[in-house]
C-alpha cells in the first residue's frame, strides 16, 4: 500500500488550472502536475488522486468510520487497478473549507469528497433531500434509495451537475444539549439549535427553535461559546467533535430517528470521465464495495454514542416511532412543503422518496 493516502495536510493544494485540461495536446503542458494528467493515463502511468472531508484523521484501522472507508477504499482502488491509480487523502477539511468542496468537484479542481450532501443544497437545491426531517426513519429504508426511483433521480441531478456517487454512505443522528432534554417538537421551543440542513431547520422553526447553520465541525466553538443550545448531526460526529464534553442531554439514535443524512463519497465528473474505462470501473467497485462497511459501521455508533455519552454524564434518551410520528407532522407541514414548492424537479424527488418505505 502506497503511503501516498496518510493524512496529507502540509502537502500543496490543488492547481485549478490543471482541472481545464481539454483533450489531446492540451493536456501535454500540465502533464504531472499533483501527478494527474489523462496522457499519463493513456500510457498506463501512476495517477493521484485528492480525497477530502471534513472529518478527523486517522488510520485504516481507527477512527472516524469516514475517514477510514476512505481510506479504504483508497486501498481497494489501488489493489483493483494495480498501483495505476494512488490517493491522497486530506482528512479535517486540510485541503480546502468544507463548504468549498461540493463545488470544486463541480468544477474539477477537487477529485473526491466523502461529503454531506445537504451542505450543497444552496447550490443545488434538490439534494437537501439527503437530510429531509422525518422523511428517511431507518437504515433499511435508506438502502432502497439507491436501486429505487429517487436514487435514479437523485444520481441524474448530480450527473447533470458534474458529480458522480460512487458510495451511498447514509448515517442516523440525534441532538446533544447544554441544558435540557430534546424528545417532543416542544422542546425546541426558545432554544437556538443547529439542524444540518435547510430543511431540518425550517422543521425546527415550525417548533419554535431559533436556528444556526454551520458545518458539523465548527459545532463544538458554538457549543462551547454558548452561541448556540444544541445541535443535531451524526452520530460518529457527535463523538469525533467531542460534544459529550459539553453536552448535558442527549437524545440518541440507536432505536430510532428523524435524522437520516446521505453522505456519499463523491467525484468529479470531469476527473472519473478522464479516466480509461478499467479505472472508472475500478472506482465504481470500490464504492460499492464500503456501502456495507459504512453501514455497519453507521449503525454501531448509533450505539457507541449513547454509551458514551451516558458515561460522559449526559441524560440519555432514546425515541419511539410514535415521538418520530409527532415530528413528522411538523416536518411535512413545513420543511416537505417548502422542498416541494421550490421546483418540479424536488417535487418529483419528494414524491419518488415518500414511495420508499
Amino acid at each position: 500500500m502506497s503511503n501516498e493516502f496518510n493524512s496529507g495536510s502540509g502537502a500543496s493544494k490543488p492547481n485549478v488550472l490543471r482541472r481545464q485540461l481539454l483533450a489531446g495536446s492540451a493536456a501535454l503542458p500540465l502533464a504531472g502536475v499533483m501527478g494527474y494528467s489523462p496522457l499519463a493515463s493513456a500510457q498506463g502511468a501512476t495517477k493521484t488522486l485528492n480525497i477530502s472531508h471534513q472529518f478527523p484523521g486517522g488510520t485504516i484501522q481507527a477512527g472516524d468510520f469516514r475517514d477510514r472507508l476512505c481510506r479504504k477504499f483508497a486501498e481497494s482502488v489501488e489493489a483493483r487497478t494495480k498501483g495505476a491509480l494512488k490517493f491522497q487523502i486530506y482528512p479535517g477539511s486540510s485541503l480546502m473549507k468544507t463548504n468549498a468542496q461540493f463545488s470544486a468537484m463541480r468544477k474539477g479542481a477537487l477529485d473526491i469528497s466523502l461529503f454531506p450532501m445537504p451542505y450543497a443544497g444552496g447550490e443545488v437545491p434538490e439534494v437537501n433531500i439527503g437530510l429531509m426531517p422525518a422523511l428517511v426513519t431507518s437504515y433499511e429504508q435508506a438502502a432502497k434509495w439507491k436501486t429505487a426511483e429517487v436514487g435514479r433521480m437523485l444520481t441524474k441531478t448530480l450527473d447533470d451537475k458534474g458529480i458522480v456517487i460512487l458510495s451511498w454512505v447514509w448515517q442516523a443522528g440525534g441532538v446533544a444539549s447544554r441544558s435540557k432534554s430534546i424528545v417532543l417538537p416542544d422542546d425546541v421551543k426558545g432554544m437556538k439549535i443547529r439542524g444540518g440542513s435547510r430543511e431540518f431547520d425550517l422543521m425546527l422553526k415550525a417548533a419554535g427553535a431559533s436556528v444556526i447553520s454551520l458545518p458539523s465541525n465548527e459545532i463544538y466553538a458554538a457549543m462551547q461559546t454558548g452561541a448556540m443550545d444544541a445541535a443535531y448531526t451524526s452520530s460518529t460526529s457527535f463523538m469525533s467533535f467531542k460534544l459529550e464534553e459539553l453536552a448535558k442531554a442527549f437524545t440518541s439514535a440507536r432505536q430510532k430517528s428523524y435524522w437520516f443524512m446521505l453522505e456519499p463519497l463523491m467525484m468529479s465528473k470531469q476527473i472519473f470521465e478522464a479516466l480509461p474505462k478499467d479505472q472508472r470501473d475500478a472506482l465504481m467497485a470500490a464504492g460499492a464495495e464500503m456501502e456495507k462497511f459504512g453501514l455497519e459501521q453507521a449503525k454501531d455508533d448509533d450505539k457507541t454514542a449513547a454509551l458514551a455519552y451516558a458515561r460522559a454524564g449526559s441524560k440519555v434518551t432514546d425515541i419511539d416511532a410514535a415521538i418520530v410520528d409527532k415530528w413528522r407532522v411538523i416536518a411535512r407541514d413545513s420543511a416537505w412543503k417548502d422542498y416541494a414548492e421550490k421546483s418540479e424537479s424536488c417535487a418529483a424527488l419528494l414524491k419518488a422518496a415518500e414511495k420508499v418505505t
